[in-house]
């Protein structure tokens, strides 16, 4: 299985967090941030290069564009908006997976501060429909929203992650053909590259993704992984490149 992990486009909160501190980002920052002009325009971009015929494997491959057979992307509006160009160019229907949200879940305050977390239950399946017409979308999105626990602090994160690298391994065993897309953020997708190559707690590595970034890990018929590429934003003039 060929596994091509790409985090969002820029986001309001992206932008937004190159001018401020921490604390003066979390005070600002929009639980539920959308793309910005740029953010739409790096989507559009990565989309066009997922299909372009100068991919970059043709000659190993054999073929034009990355081929996915499967679009998988989070529940969070910044992950269903640039899973949208990427479905017209790939003719690919997005598949929401609710594993594969950012850290913290839907909330405002501040972590770090004292003052109380506020949780937001995210779009509601009838928002969704509404807006990503055609989206598959899992029963426990429902028209009272999906998220429903409390602030998701890292150890909480990294047990996900190590739950979708499980179910990801399974499906290269079952389905050790497919090329699967899944559209995710950065600190989530750093989790789980950490939770498939097994890297311990205490590790001092850490994975990078910049706005529409895209890691390519194969899996091996014999278990292995092979990380072939990481953070590669060659579909990006440097004027389009963020963080």
């Amino acid at each position: 299985m060929k596994l091509f992990l790409i985090r969002h486009a820029q986001s309001a909160n992206n932008r937004l967090g190159d001018t401020l501190d921490y604390d003066a980002y979390m005070a600002q920052r929009d639980p539920e941030p959308p793309l910005t002009d740029l953010g739409h325009r790096q989507a559009q971009l990565v989309a066009e290069h997922l299909v372009s015929t100068q991919h970059p494997e043709r000659k190993q491959e054999g073929h034009d564009g990355y081929h996915f057979t499967r679009l998988l992307c989070s529940p969070m509006l910044r992950t269903l908006q640039t899973a949208q160009p990427i479905s017209r160019a790939t003719g690919l229907t997005p598949e929401v997976w609710l594993e594969i949200y950012e850290q913290g879940g839907i909330f405002s305050g501040n972590p770090r501060g004292n003052e109380s977390i506020i949780c937001l239950p995210g779009l509601t399946r009838r928002e969704m429909t509404a807006q990503f017409a055609g989206y598959r979308l899992p029963d426990e999105i429902t028209d009272q929203g999906w998220w429903t626990i409390g602030y998701e602090d890292m150890d909480g994160c990294q047990r996900r992650a190590t739950r979708v690298a499980q179910t990801l391994r399974e499906w290269a065993v079952e389905r050790p053909a497919e090329r699967l897309a899944l559209v995710s953020h950065g600190t989530f997708l750093e989790a789980l590259i950490r939770a498939l190559i097994g890297l311990t707690d205490d590790h001092r590595a850490y994975f990078s993704h910049y706005n529409t970034a895209i890691t390519r890990i194969d899996f091996l018929p014999d278990g292995y992984l092979f990380l072939r590429y990481l953070n590669r934003i060659q579909h990006l003039p440097p004027d389009l490149i963020s963080r």
